[in-house]
This record gives structure tokens, sequence and C-alpha cells, in this order.
């Protein structure tokens, strides 16, 4: 009964940055943080990459293997980056979702895209962990930088794995951990100390950018996160490291029915 009890317990506890919240205070803290953050998230990302964030996400989209005609969902697509760069992928025969949980993010991304004349792009505000539609729905999934931010990644990778058609790719395209132990060290110091005190200075935050920081080391590593697709039902399972494995490429594909 005691050890039932502590299970439950720490079912319903989430990790926000370092510090342990109930699982059902997360979304709310993160919330916060991204409406925060909303007008500077591209400098955020800019500082945490070195600037090459815009490179990764093109090696991610050219290396994803899409075509015109998919169905496509980008989600925590933030700022409008990803789909940006699928657009022209897509024809009249596609679509392509821009989705963020966030409604200050998802704004930003939207008035970004039509300031740039991109249209036919449908935005929605969707939580990655209830994905509001039919199973074997899209071709491909694609997250870049969000997957970290989720409550519960096992029922987000559950609930893609349900709307993805047979077949159908997941792209998942976040901060991991770098291989080379010293780079490894010093980007902590730069994360941790440098990154919080630019946000205080640029964005009047210092907390959001160090829960932004604290949050990619509390995120799993590349095998960790390629163990947690496979046991999400995903084969075909693999990861790149892109610069020394700051991020990391993982996809997965739902496999196809037996006939």
């Amino acid at each position: 009964m005691h050890k039932h009890f502590m299970k439950d317990k720490s079912k319903n506890k989430a990790s926000f940055g370092f510090k342990e919240v109930d699982s059902d205070k997360k979304a709310d803290l993160v919330g916060s943080v991204f409406d925060t953050v909303s007008k500077n998230y591209d400098l955020m990302n800019d500082l945490m990459s070195f600037g090459i964030h815009r490179l990764w996400k093109k090696v991610t989209i050219e290396t994803s293997g899409i075509k015109d005609h998919f169905v496509v969902l980008d989600l925590a697509g933030g700022t409008g980056d990803m789909v940006k760069l699928m657009r022209d992928k897509i024809s009249e025969k596609g679509t392509l979702i821009l989705s963020d949980i966030n409604a200050s993010m998802l704004n930003e991304g939207r008035n970004r895209l039509i300031d740039e004349g991109i249209e036919d792009v449908h935005p929605a505000q969707i939580d990655a962990q209830f994905l509001p539609f039919k199973d074997n729905t899209f071709d491909l999934i694609t997250i870049a930088f969000g997957l970290r931010n989720v409550t519960d990644k096992e029922i987000a990778l559950g609930s893609i794995y349900k709307a993805l058609k047979p077949g159908g790719k997941l792209i998942i395209l976040e901060f991991s951990k770098p291989q080379n132990e010293v780079f490894r060290e010093i980007y902590d110091l730069f994360s941790f100390e440098v990154i919080p005190k630019i946000g205080e200075i640029i964005a009047q935050t210092e907390e959001s950018y160090r829960y932004l920081a604290e949050s990619i080391r509390m995120h799993p590593t590349q095998e960790e996160l390629k163990k947690m697709l496979e046991e999400a039902g995903f084969s075909k399972c693999r990861y790149e490291n892109l610069t020394d494995g700051i991020v990391a490429i993982h996809s997965g594909q739902k496999g196809m029915l037996d006939v």
C-alpha cells in the first residue's frame, strides 16, 4: 500500500528546470516563461546555439524526407522557423499546420509568417500530449526545441505515434548532451552563468532564461531519448549529433501495417 502511494506521488511530479513541481503546475509555469520570452525567443535560441539554430533547423528539414503531398504538423512551432523552411516543399496537395501550446508564441509565429507573405499555413493552439486529430492523419510530425518543455514526454510520444500514418515519421530537434567533456563543462558554465544574465539585461527576465538553460540539462541524453522513442512503438529510431551534440536530430517511424 505504502509503495503504491509513493509511486503515485512521484508520478505526479515533473521537472521544471532543476526544480521538481506538481505535474499539473508545470504547464502553467512553462506557459508563463514563454509569455515572457516570446518577443525575444529567437534571441534566446541565437544565444544558446551561438547563432546556428537556423542552420540546425535547415539540416533537420533537408534530411526529413518531406514530400510535396505530405500532411505535416509542426509541434511547439513557436516563431514559425520550421514551417517557413517547409513551406516551399509542400504543394497544394499537402497540408502544413503550425502549432504551439502557448498563444503568445503562436501569435508571434503566425504574424511573422503573414509579414513574410507566407500563406496556406494553418495555425492551431495544441498541447503535444493530447493531439486533437484522428489516428493515422500525418505523414510527418516535427518538433524543434519543444519536447523538453512538455510535461509528460511519454504521453506526447504516444499521442504523436497515434496521429502518424503507418510509415509516417517523427523528427525531434532538441538540445542534447555535448560529447566532448571539456566543451560540455564550458557550455554548462555559459548556460548557467552567462545566459541568465543576458536574459536579465535584454528581456528583464533572468528566471525565464535560467529555466530554459536548466531544462536543456534535464532533457534525456541522446541514447535515453532514442530508447523512449522505441518504447513508444517507433521503429527505425536513430539520432544524429550536430555541433558535438549541443543538439541532436532524433527520428522514428510508425511501423507499416502488416498486410
